[in-house]
């Protein structure tokens, strides 16, 4: 089973738009837009195992210039 989550991404003042076009072009990005809000920028994920999530959301997508935090939600089915 896939694990999905929503990654919400806040950003310097100015760089959502570029921030969430770099987000897009990664591999395991499913969609990255700029939004309004407390937020920047929300990303849907996807990835084979949370160790994997884990791994795509520190080293891939908090790697992007621009971004100040992040605050990763894990998609639950109850």
């Amino acid at each position: 089973m896939v694990v999905q989550a929503y990654i919400l991404i806040q950003t310097e003042v100015g760089k959502a738009a570029t921030v969430a076009e770099a987000i897009a072009g990664i591999a395991g990005v499913v969609l990255a837009e700029d939004v309004t809000g407390p937020y920047d920028v929300i990303a849907r994920v996807e990835a084979n195992t949370v160790d994997e999530l884990g791994k795509l959301v520190i080293a891939k997508i908090q790697d992007v210039p621009g971004i100040t935090r992040t605050l990763t939600c894990t998609v639950v089915h109850v």
